[in-house]
């Protein structure tokens, strides 16, 4: 499977004081002094993800049909089970961690909170996980989640399939638990809940 097109007329869009760099059709865009949340509110919708990581605006392609089914049913899983205390929500949703920092989660789950209040840090983020560029969900972004103190942190993977577990112990993540294909894995933070990985893209 080739890598995402990323065409001349999609760079142009961006802003022109950028050094472009293409790894694998995500679009990695810096400059010296490094870009603000304004900057990536900027870039026009053509159908990519854009979020800002410590000042670099990275764009990447929309999911594929596998992602899209895992990141599907993990969500109503959790909306079935999640307590009052807590809501469920797919993304993309900004989440901003840093003042030059805004991700994008594929789905958060959230202390209840009335509307009109700030949205507050996440209590699980989930990253299912794309056939390019893998690194910036286990790398990049868990290092964002890490450091903003989100306790816990699921990646999907939706070709193997394989569901991971880690949780925020003495401020680094400790992959708590694993599973694959058609293994039981049971997560007690932020809420208990038995998931098989099958079953999120049969």
């Amino acid at each position: 499977m080739s890598a995402p097109l990323v065409t001349i007329e999609t760079i142009t869009n961006y802003p022109a004081d950028g050094v472009v760099d293409i790894v694998e059709g995500t679009i990695y865009l810096r400059r010296p002094d490094g870009f603000e949340i304004a900057d990536r509110d900027l870039v026009p919708d053509d159908r990519r993800w854009h979020e800002l990581i410590d000042g670099v605006i990275v764009s990447s392609p929309l999911p594929n049909l596998p992602h899209q089914r895992a990141l599907t049913r993990l969500a109503i899983r959790l909306v079935d089970a999640v307590p009052k205390e807590h809501e469920t929500l797919p993304g993309p949703l900004d989440v901003q961690t840093g003042p030059r920092t805004v991700v994008q989660p594929d789905v958060l789950v959230l202390p209840s909170r009335d509307m009109e209040a700030p949205m507050p840090l996440p209590t699980l983020v989930v990253e299912v996980l794309s056939p390019f560029n893998r690194d910036h969900d286990l790398v990049a972004k868990r290092d964002v989640y890490q450091a903003a103190g989100v306790p816990s942190y699921w990646i999907i993977d939706p070709d193997e399939p394989s569901i991971t577990i880690l949780e925020l112990q003495r401020e680094q993540y400790v992959e708590i638990a694993r599973a694959n294909g058609d293994q039981q894995i049971t997560a007690h933070n932020p809420y208990e809940i038995t998931l098989v990985p099958n079953d999120l893209v049969r």
